[in-house]
Parts: structure tokens; C-alpha cells; sequence
């Protein structure tokens, strides 16, 4: 089967991940295949915006509104967005005013992480589809909350893990199915970065133009600190989830995909905070350990502040099997023997490659690029998406067990069919969260 046909074949079954085939999902509008996919980005510092580039270019869709709690983030990200788009969208500050446009199909969501789930409950209580960020929830149970939600609304909800949309990882699992590695049993997973310290955080006025009140939300307000917005937040347990859950979701959910595995039997995590002192509430050195029925298993190593690599990457997924090994980042694969001998690889070449060619453009850019490509046509014919909801948040949930080991200090027993932990009340304190009054979301 020549590569085009069998990307196209592969993408459209989804490995059997995705979910099956549904008949059109009609938007507010009484959407038709033919029409438009018209969205609205929430969060437009960095990743939005990109986001949101890529869909002003995405075929059968348009940017109708850009909504951010900063002004001057706003006003950058409707030019830069007006500027791919040809047509300038509407500058929000508050995203909710656009779920009452019934010409809006969908709320694409890249706020910070505690804003995830609450703001796709809203959009889904309000008829529309969502593409929102990794991870899809600040805690377990809004993993929980969003899966039920998406469920009762009848809804797309695609999250931005996408890889699942690549044809080089989609060709790598299909290949580790078809016995490529013999039965593969191990997946270690890794990011290596150099963050710097966060430092002290001083109480300070809020910044002219920042609606502080909206950007927290959900979370219990506190007052505002000079070392938090814009990204510092990830660092922060009130509102962001750590690495394991930033830049981890995306690794840990290739290891979970390529083993064919949903829920572990056992969490294990070592490392701390060890480079620097500062506010920094997370480990910035992590190896967390996921056990598996059917004596499989996962590893993750997190450092934050060490950018040393490994197999030359900063970060990637490396299977182990019985007859070999397969190494995956988001360019492609590459497989070796027990004997360490090379034996297939499929590597994006460099940008310049041959023009036209989808597959020839290495990087996050085209992942992204055909990953909302999918959500769109997902929305519009109601064809399978490649990452849905309950599968990100099976991925999702890992990196918060990881987080909940690390934090106890010790062992989870997690049951396989839910999972949920043990015999552990105080671990399963940290499923939930407190929500500002009336924050709470409900399904």
C-alpha cells in the first residue's frame, strides 16, 4: 500500500482509538456539511493565538471572535489573526458572551489549565463543539465532569494532544500492532528543558488592562502576585499542573497509545524540587512510574531544568518490545533489532523538502495544522476526530495519578476499570479541588 493511501486509511480508523463513526453533529446553527466551522479562541497568550492562525487557514473554517482578560494580548492576537484570516475577528474580553452567537459552532479553549474544563462545560452546555488545550482538566474529576458532559451535549470535543493527528505516529502504532517490535511491554517517556527560576513573588498592583477577577475564575481568589501571569501560573497549584501535566500529556499519551493500555494498576513517583528555590510549587525533576495489567509498563522522566538529551531529543517516547525497540518524537519513528541495528525509519524531512507535500514539513506547526483539520471536519461531517475526549482524558489522568504519587510520597493502588485509587482517602483528597463560590462546574 503506497504512504498516502495507507495515511489516509490509517487516519480514518483511528487505529480503533477513536470513536465510531456518528452522524452529523448539528451546531447551533443547524450546521450542514457544506458550511463553515466558525469558532471562537479563548486565551490567545501564545499557544491561542496560534491556535488560532491555524484555523483562520484551516479549510471550511473561520475565526469569528478572539477573547483574552489582557488588552494588549487581545489587540495582538485579532491583528495577527486578521492578518492569516483576511477578515479581522471581534475582541472579547469575556469568552461567555460569545456562547450566546448561535453562528458560533465551536470554543477552541488555550487559557490556563484550571479554566480547561470549566470553560468547555460552558461551551457544551451551550450547543457547541470544543478543540481545548492540553491537559483537558485541572484534577481528575473535571477529566470525569468533561467526558460526561461531552456525552450529554452530543458534542465533538477533540483534545490538542496532536500527535494523534500525525501520519508518522499513526503509521508508527500501526506498525507496533502489526508486531514490528514483537509484544511491546515498555514505554519511556521524557521532556528535558532549562527553565529558569521563578524567584520570590511580591504583592503588586494588577496591570493596567488585566481583567485579574476573570483570569482566575474557577480558582479561589488570591491576590495578585508580580512572578504569576502570563506563564508562571503553570508552576502554581491553584491554577497550572506541573510538567508532567504541561509537556508530559503529550509523551506520556504516545507511551499509553503505542501499548494499547487505558488505566493503571499501580503509580509510583520520585523527585522534587531541586534546582532552584523559589515559589515553584511542582517537581522540576520527575520520574513517575505507571504499572499495567498484562505486564505492561510506563515510565516518565521530567526535567524541567536540564536540558540534557535523550537519543539525541529533547524529548520523545521510546518503546521497548520483545524482538526490538522503537523511537518516537513528533518528526517520526525509527526502529532497531535487539542487536541494535537499524531496521526501518520514517523521519520528516526538514521544511525544504518537497513542496505540497503535508508530510514534508517537520514540527508542532503541521501536527497542529492537521490535528484542527480533523476537529473540523469531525464538526462538520461527523466523522471520527483522532484524539476525543475520553481517550485524552485516560491520557490526562496518568500525568495526574504521576502528580498525586509525588505528592503522597508513595504507592498508588489504582483500579484498572475506573482509575480511581485504593484505599487511600488522603490520595483521593487530591482528585477534586475548591472552586471559587458559585466557580463550581456541573453537568
Amino acid at each position: 500500500m503506497k504512504r498516502r493511501q495507507f495515511v489516509k486509511t490509517v487516519s480514518a480508523t483511528g487505529l480503533g482509538l477513536a470513536a465510531a463513526r456518528s452522524p452529523l453533529l448539528a451546531s447551533g446553527r443547524g450546521g450542514r456539511p457544506s458550511e463553515k466551522v466558525v469558532v471562537a479562541v479563548m486565551g490567545l497568550n501564545g499557544r491561542g493565538t496560534v491556535l488560532a492562525r491555524v484555523f483562520a487557514k484551516t479549510p471550511n473554517a473561520e475565526v469569528a471572535y478572539l477573547c483574552d482578560v489582557d488588552a494588549q494580548v487581545l489587540a495582538k492576537s485579532v491583528t495577527a489573526t486578521g492578518e492569516a484570516q483576511g477578515k479581522v475577528p471581534k475582541g472579547l474580553v469575556d469568552f461567555r458572551r460569545t456562547l450566546d452567537d448561535k453562528g458560533v459552532d465551536a470554543l477552541v479553549i488555550a487559557a490556563p489549565d484550571h479554566w480547561h474544563a470549566p470553560a468547555a462545560i460552558f461551551a457544551l452546555s451551550a450547543g457547541k463543539h470544543v478543540y481545548v488545550e492540553k491537559p483537558c482538566g485541572h484534577n481528575p474529576r473535571e477529566g470525569e465532569l468533561l467526558v460526561a458532559a461531552q456525552r450529554k451535549a452530543q458534542r465533538v470535543v477533540q483534545m490538542g494532544t496532536q500527535r494523534r493527528s500525525s501520519p508518522r505516529a499513526l503509521e508508527a502504532v500501526h506498525a507496533i500492532r502489526e508486531g514490528a517490535i514483537g509484544r511491546p511491554y515498555l514505554a519511556r517517556a521524557w521532556y528535558a528543558n532549562r527553565r529558569r527560576s521563578i524567584g520570590r513573588g511580591k504583592a503588586a498592583p494588577v496591570p493596567a488592562g488585566l481583567d485579574y477577577e476573570l483570569w482566575q475564575g474557577p480558582a479561589p481568589h488570591t491576590p495578585y502576585r508580580d512572578n504569576v501571569i502570563h506563564y508562571n501560573w503553570h508552576w502554581f497549584r491553584r491554577w497550572g499542573t506541573g510538567e508532567i501535566c504541561n509537556n508530559g500529556t503529550h509523551e506520556i499519551d504516545v507511551a499509553r497509545w503505542a501499548l494499547g493500555v487505558d488505566y493503571p494498576v499501580r503509580v509510583t513517583s520520585a523527585g522534587g524540587r531541586y534546582h532552584f528555590e523559589d515559589d515553584w510549587e511542582f517537581s522540576d525533576t520527575q520520574e513517575a512510574a505507571f504499572e499495567f495489567d498484562g505486564g505492561r509498563a510506563i515510565a516518565w522522566q521530567g526535567r524541567s531544568c536540564n536540558p540534557y538529551p535523550v537519543e539525541n531529543r529533547g524529548r520523545g517516547t521510546i518503546v521497548h518490545g520483545t524482538t526490538g525497540t522503537m523511537v518516537v518524537d513528533q518528526d517520526g519513528y525509527t526502529v532497531y533489532d535487539l542487536d541494535k541495528k537499524l531496521v526501518k525509519q520514517n523521519i520528516a524531512p526538514p521544511p525544504s523538502g518537497a513542496a505540497g507535500d503535508p508530510l514534508a514539513v517537520s514540527g508542532d506547526d503541521q501536527l497542529t495544522a492537521l490535528h484542527i483539520a480533523n476537529f473540523v471536519e469531525g464538526v462538520r461531517t461527523g466523522a471520527p476526530v483522532s484524539q476525543p475526549i475520553e481517550e485524552g482524558a485516560k491520557s490526562v489522568l496518568l500525568c495526574h495519578l504521576g502528580n498525586i504519587a509525588q505528592w503522597t510520597g508513595r504507592a498508588l493502588r489504582v483500579d484498572a476499570a475506573t482509575g480511581h485509587i485504593q484505599g487511600d482517602d488522603a490520595a483521593m483528597a487530591y482528585w477534586q479541588r475548591e472552586y471559587a463560590p458559585g466557580w463550581t462546574p456541573t453537568v
